[in-house]
C-alpha cells in the first residue's frame, strides 16, 4: 500500500462528513457517516457531520468546509448528482468523480462498459413491463435474480424461479422508480473486492444462508460469514484483484470502491456491480479487507480522506 500522501491532520482543513441522504440506503448512510466522523476526530481531524435531509445546497451554505467526505450511499450521493454539485461549488471530496459516480450507480450502464472490455458479467434481460416477461423467460431461463438498476444494499432485489415469483419480483423492483432487470442467477462462490488508491485490497468470500446477500444479510443477520482468507489460490486471487481494478479502470472509477463478483461452476470470473460509496459500517466489508491488510479504521478513513486531494 502507498505510503500516506498527508502527515498533520491540519492539511485537510475543515471537513464535512456528509451521510444520510433521502434514498433508501439512508439508515446505512447515517451508521457509516457517524462511524467515519468518530474516527476522523479521534485523529484530530477538524471535521463535522453534515445529514442531508433535503437540499445539499443549503446544508453546505450553512458551513464553511475545506473538503468533503462523502458517505452518502445510492442515488443523491453516489450517483453524480452531489459529485457535480461539489465540482460547482469548487469543493474536493472523496471518491470518484461525475461520470464514473453516475455510470456505477446504474448496475445496466456498469454491464454494458463491462461487455464492451471483454470483461465477463451474467446474462441480463431488461423488464420495461410485465409483458417482457415471457421473453425474459426465454432467454434466460430459471432462476434468475431481478433487480431495480439504480439501487444499491441489495434493496428491491428477489430471486425468482418460476413464472408467478418473476411477476411479483418484477413488481417489488418497480416501486423503486428505475429500471429493472433480471440477471441469470450464477451458482457459485461470491466475492468482493475492495480497491483503495488504485491497488486492490484482500478479497473477501461470502457465505449466507439466504437465498442470496441482501439487505438483511449484509446488515442485520448474524449467519453471515465472511473469509478473509477467502480460499483461493494466490495466484486465483491476484487475478481477482487485478479484475477488479481493472473493471474500475473502464468505469473511469477513482479513491476509493468495492466490486463484486463471482467464480461460477465453470471457474469462471463474472462481474456483478461496484460500488464507490461502499457501506462503512461494523458489518461492512471495506473496513474488513483493510483490517486483513494491516489498515486500521482510522487510518482507512484517512486513507480514503486523501483521494480528496486528486479529484
Amino acid at each position: 500500500m502507498k505510503p500516506l500522501q498527508v502527515k498533520h491532520p491540519d492539511a485537510f482543513g475543515k471537513v464535512a462528513v456528509l451521510m444520510g441522504g433521502t434514498a433508501a440506503e439512508r439508515e446505512v448512510s447515517l451508521r457509516s457517516g457517524n462511524a467515519v466522523l468518530q474516527a476522523l476526530q479521534q485523529q484530530g481531524i477538524d471535521a463535522v457531520g453534515i445529514d442531508i435531509v433535503a437540499s445539499p445546497i443549503a446544508a453546505l451554505a450553512a458551513v464553511k468546509i475545506d473538503r468533503v467526505f462523502n458517505i452518502i450511499h445510492g442515488r443523491g450521493g453516489e450517483d453524480g448528482v452531489l459529485q457535480a454539485l461539489l465540482e460547482i461549488l469548487n469543493l474536493p471530496y472523496t471518491g470518484s468523480g461525475v461520470l464514473a459516480s453516475a455510470l456505477t450507480m446504474d448496475k445496466l450502464r456498469t454491464k454494458l462498459c463491462w461487455q464492451g472490455m471483454g470483461l465477463k458479467t451474467p446474462p441480463w434481460y431488461v423488464l420495461e413491463t410485465e409483458q417482457d416477461i415471457d421473453a425474459c423467460i426465454n432467454k434466460l431461463g430459471f432462476p434468475v435474480i431481478v433487480k431495480p438498476a439504480q439501487e444499491g444494499s441489495s434493496i428491491g432485489m428477489s430471486k425468482a424461479e418460476n413464472r408467478a415469483e418473476l411477476l411479483a419480483a418484477v413488481r417489488l423492483a418497480q416501486q423503486y422508480g428505475c429500471d429493472v432487470y433480471a440477471e441469470r442467477w450464477i451458482t457459485g462462490q461470491e466475492f468482493t473486492v475492495a480497491v483503495l488508491q488504485g491497488q486492490a485490497l484482500p478479497v473477501i468470500r461470502l457465505e449466507t444462508p439466504h437465498a442470496f446477500y441482501d439487505f438483511d444479510a449484509k446488515y442485520r443477520a448474524n449467519t453471515t460469514q465472511y473469509h478473509c482468507p477467502c480460499g483461493l489460490t494466490a495466484q486465483r486471487e491476484h487475478a481477482l484483484q487485478a479484475l477488479a481494478v481493472t473493471a474500475c479502470q473502464g468505469l473511469k472509477v477513482s479513491g476509493w470502491a468495492r466490486v463484486d463478483v463471482f467464480i461460477d461452476e465453470n471457474d469462471c470470473s463474472q462481474l456483478i456491480e461496484v460500488n464507490t460509496v461502499p457501506g462503512m459500517t461494523d458489518h461492512s466489508l471495506v473496513p474488513m479487507a483493510a483490517k486483513a491488510a494491516g489498515i486500521d479504521f482510522g487510518e482507512l478513513v484517512w486513507r480514503i480522506l486523501e483521494t480528496s486531494l486528486v479529484t
